[in-house]
């Protein structure tokens, strides 16, 4: 059995296939169901890129990752992407010296994103205090912070992010078209389409999860 899953490590040409969540990720930032808020931001952001430090808040699934780093690709900034749980001082510190640099790869701007940075350590929060005021914030840098609630991060570093709602309410009806044309792409032809609006609703209007339950209805066609 071990020289079977070794052998299948060891081929190049194996290919599996990505998760519907991955290959249906939006790439810009007009691509997302709802969020109409959101989009309008990022859109003008992305037209006059500006030195400044956001707070994606909203329940999972809603698309705050995704959509920062469609901006990220729009505007061609390099990213600097701190995973969840991963907000340390040691991370801080290694991003304070990165900030110090140009951008590579010719871009002009870097985008910093912390995921659910509710989850971050206080020491983390306090060396970021220095690092959003006015007088040490890092040139041509976009700071975007992601999380579920507040309710575990500073005053005085909320103070310092604009913060920018997310919410699944108004989304049903596009996740639904979504649905449908990904059924219609991918599924064998003449499979009968399961109930899309139902998908959604029992996803909670959570598009990565209804797109989960899809990849698994996918899989039984």
């Amino acid at each position: 059995m071990s020289a079977l899953f070794g052998n299948i490590a060891a081929s190049p040409t194996l290919d599996f296939p990505q998760q519907l969540t991955e290959r249906f990720r939006p790439r810009t930032i007009q691509g997302f169901a709802g969020l109409d808020k959101p989009k309008r931001i990022c859109a003008r952001l992305a037209e006059n890129p500006r030195s400044s430090a956001w707070l994606f808040v909203g329940p999972s699934g809603t698309g705050k990752t995704t959509l920062a780093l469609a901006l990220a690709e729009t505007i061609n900034a390099e990213i600097h992407h701190i995973p969840s749980q991963e907000c340390n001082l040691q991370s801080i510190e290694r991003l304070r010296n990165s900030c110090m640099h140009v951008p590579m790869y010719g871009s002009k701007f870097r985008l910093v994103l912390v995921d659910e940075a509710d989850q971050m350590t206080n020491a983390a929060q306090i060396a970021l205090l220095s690092m959003l005021d006015s007088t040490g914030f890092p040139k041509d840098t976009i700071f975007i912070f992601t999380c579920n609630g507040t309710d575990r991060l500073e005053p005085r570093f909320l103070s310092r992010l604009q913060a920018v709602e997310f919410s699944s309410y108004g989304m049903a009806k596009e996740a639904t078209e979504l649905l449908a044309r990904i059924w219609q792409a991918e599924a064998p032809a003449d499979s009968p389409a399961p109930n899309f609006a139902r998908i959604v609703k029992e996803s909670n209007n959570n598009v990565r999860e209804a797109l989960m339950r899809l990849d698994t209805e996918l899989l039984i066609a």
